[in-house]
Formats: C-alpha cells, sequence, structure tokens
C-alpha cells in the first residue's frame, strides 16, 4: 500500500503543486534508482545478518519513509522520500524468496511463492479503497502516507514475534525438518561469492528477462490510476472499482500461476518443459494489453490490465521458483536482489521515456505497445539462454 498511495493521489497532488508528467516520472526514476542500490546490496547483507534481521530492518527503514512523505511540499522533497522509499522496500523481494527457500523443498516453492507474492496484490486490493476514504475523513492527502506508514509497524511487530528459520522453530519436528531439506542439493549451503554468479549462462539468461518484465510491471504500479484518470476521465473517487478488480484477478493469478507449474509437475511432466510451458503461457496472456488505449469501455480495459497483471505475478512467481530450482540456496538471495538491480535500472530509463511521451503525445498507445511484447521476448531470452532447467554446476 505505500508504494501504491503516490500514484493514487497523483491527479490531486499535480493539480495542487503544478506537476508535469516529467515530474512525476523524476520521482518514479528516484525510487527505481534506490531500489536498485538496495537490491544488490541487500542478497549479501541477508548472508550476513539473517533473514530475520534483514527483513525487519528493511521494513522499519521503509516505514518512516512512507510517513516522511506528508512533510513533503516540492518535486526534489517527493523525490527524496521516494529514493527512501525504494532503498527501504528494496529488502522486500530478496528475503522473501530466501524465506520460501529456507522454509519450502524445491518442489513446493513455486505454490509459496505464489501466495506471498499476493501480499503486494491484497495492497494494491485494499489501497484504491482507503486512500480516498482515509483522505475524506482525515481531510488532507497527508494523512494516507502517516496512517498506511504506520501499518507497517505492526506487521514488523509480528515479524519479529513469530519468525524463526526452520531449525531454530520449536514447531518443526525432526520429519518436517528432513522434508523441507529434501530435494536440496549437496552444495544447498555452499558460501558462493558475489562475482562467482556472473560466471554462469543461466544467471545471465534470468537477468534478461529481468530487465525486460521488471520495468512493465512497476509502470503498471506507478502509472495505472492515471492511465484510468487519462483515458476514461475517472477521479480519485471512481478509479478505485477498476482498480481493485484489477489486482483482486491479479492475487488471483499469483497464486494460480504459482501453482501451475507445480500442477503439470504433479502429472509427470519434466521439470524444464513444466516451468516453460507455464511461463509461456503467461507471456502470450499479457499481450492484449496493447488494446487497452483503444478501446472506449473502462470495463474491457480494465479486463485487459487484469489479465496482464496476473500473468505477470504467476511469471514472477514461477521465475522466482526457476532461480531456487537452477542455484543452491545460499546464491538465491543474490541472484534475486541482481535481476531486481537491474530491472530497476532499466525502469529508470523506462520511467524516463514515459514521462517525455505522455508529456509530448498525452497516450499511452506506443507505451503499451511495449509492454504487451516484453513478456514474449523474455521467454525467447529465456529459452535460448537456459536449454534445459537445471542445477547449475558450481565449480
Amino acid at each position: 500500500m505505500d508504494r501504491q498511495v503516490l500514484g493514487l493521489l497523483k491527479p490531486v497532488l499535480s493539480q495542487k503543486f503544478s506537476w508535469t508528467e516529467t515530474d512525476y516520472s523524476r520521482m518514479a526514476i528516484f525510487f527505481q534508482a534506490a531500489y536498485a542500490v538496495g537490491q544488490i546490496c541487500f542478497g549479501p547483507l541477508i548472508n550476513w545478518i539473517g533473514t530475520k534481521a534483514a527483513y525487519a530492518g528493511s521494513v522499519l527503514f521503509w516505514s518512516l519513509a512512507a510517513m516522511s512523505h506528508a512533510l513533503c511540499r516540492s518535486v526534489p522533497g517527493f523525490s527524496a522520500a521516494r529514493f527512501a522509499l525504494g532503498l527501504g522496500e528494496s529488502g522486500n523481494y530478496p528475503a522473501a524468496i530466501r524465506v520460501v527457500t529456507e522454509w519450502f523443498p524445491p518442489k513446493e516453492r513455486s505454490v509459496a511463492t505464489g501466495i506471498f507474492n499476493t501480499g503486494s496484490n491484497m495492497g494494491a486490493i485494499f489501497a484504491p479503497v482507503l486512500v480516498p476514504f482515509i483522505v475524506g475523513f482525515f481531510g488532507g492527502w497527508q494523512a494516507a502516507f502517516i496512517t498506511l506508514g504506520c501499518v507497517d509497524l505492526v506487521w514488523l511487530a509480528f515479524w519479529l514475534g513469530f519468525y524463526n528459520t526452520p531449525e531454530k522453530s520449536k514447531h518443526v519436528s525432526v520429519a518436517e525438518l528432513a522434508h523441507i531439506h529434501s530435494g536440496d542439493t549437496p552444495a544447498t549451503e555452499e558460501k558462493i561469492p558475489w562475482l562467482k554468479l556472473l560466471r554462469y549462462r543461466e544467471a545471465w539468461a534470468y537477468y534478461g528477462t529481468c530487465v525486460l518484465v521488471g520495468p512493465v510491471w512497476w509502470f503498471y504500479g506507478f502509472w495505472l490510476p492515471d492511465f484510468f484518470n487519462k483515458q476514461f476521465h475517472l477521479d480519485l473517487k471512481h478509479f478505485g472499482p477498476p482498480l481493485v478488480v484489477v489486482y483482486t484477478v491479479t492475487a488471483l493469478g499469483s497464486i494460480g500461476g504459482g501453482g501451475l507449474s507445480a500442477w503439470l509437475l504433479k502429472r509427470g511432466w519434466p521439470l524444464n518443459r513444466a516451468r516453460k510451458t507455464a511461463t509461456f503461457i503467461f507471456a502470450c496472456c499479457t499481450l492484449p494489453v496493447i488494446f487497452a488505449p483503444r478501446v472506449e469501455s473502462v470495463w474491457l480495459a480494465t479486463a485487459f490490465f487484469a489479465l496482464a497483471a496476473a500473468a505477470h505475478q504467476g511469471w514472477s512467481a514461477t521465475m522466482y521458483t526457476v532461480v531456487s530450482d537452477i542455484f543452491p540456496k545460499r546464491a538465491v538471495a543474490s541472484v534475486v536482489g541482481f535481476g531486481g538491480t537491474l530491472a530497476s535500472l532499466m525502469s529508470m530509463g523506462f520511467f524516463y521515456l514515459v514521462g517525455h511521451v505522455l508529456q509530448g503525445e498525452g497516450t499511452y498507445k506506443n507505451i503499451l505497445l511495449i509492454c504487451g511484447c516484453a513478456y514474449v521476448l523474455a521467454w525467447t531470452i529465456f529459452h535460448l539462454g537456459v536449454p534445459r532447467i537445471k542445477p547449475a554446476r558450481i565449480a
């Protein structure tokens, strides 16, 4: 929800502070710059201080950063707040993927990833409903940032109180621990130097997908409310229902998409065929979003975005799992983190393009053409780079 607030308030704040399209894109770029820096550092940080402490520090920092938006009045001020928020949030996915690899055997990780991945979708579902209510109840836009930022601290208390690794948990039996480690390779716990990962073609094939699909997902999060505002003239009180529909379907796509390759595996499909078939289906499902700015029905456009966003979540849940299929546990957070860094760097360039296209053309047609084609290209690159998904031989 913290990430969604600024996009939801963009029409209001753009009018209040006289923002241009390039001003807003600049704020988004600052977020991505921090996200890029944070993700490249967070994998090693998890290995150093552990998942529990690293994740707690990340959440505390981004909670304070989210609330700091309420103090801002200028483009540089909001840009600085977005930078801090991006730095804090950058720890989320590397830590979450690490948690999945700590708690689940390989055959169950895609489902587990799909379930936790719905968290961001739940936030995107609730935010369009809560933000207008909070702003109306308290009578000011600042309240949205402060209230939702405080919610993070509630989650943090639960995290610190309940989370432990399976080996330290009092609730895990010997049989359960054996099940968790079933399917792990002998090199699972080997510490792998950061630079060593850059030698592997499998890593770069994964990174190639990140730089193509990552900017698209970030674009949806930052600009989707603005699309409905510009295309269908919906304001803060009225673009909530389409956004709720989009992200509700997205949440279902995250769980169902994460489970698709697992279901194929249970039916006896080989790992490579199951993972690639699932991701190819997801890639094809993103293509209809190209037509969203060319239709007159708000609900047809909503359906296109819902399908594309759900397909992205299925794609990401499966690809995160593919990383754990290929690399040992100690490398997973670093691989995912560096992929997120590259995606964030590419997103900065994409956001610059989006701002200038909207400032000049005032339409999303060419932007969504890029979004619709990105996943099919990403799937092709990964298939060529990794003809067969299997554990990498770490020399």
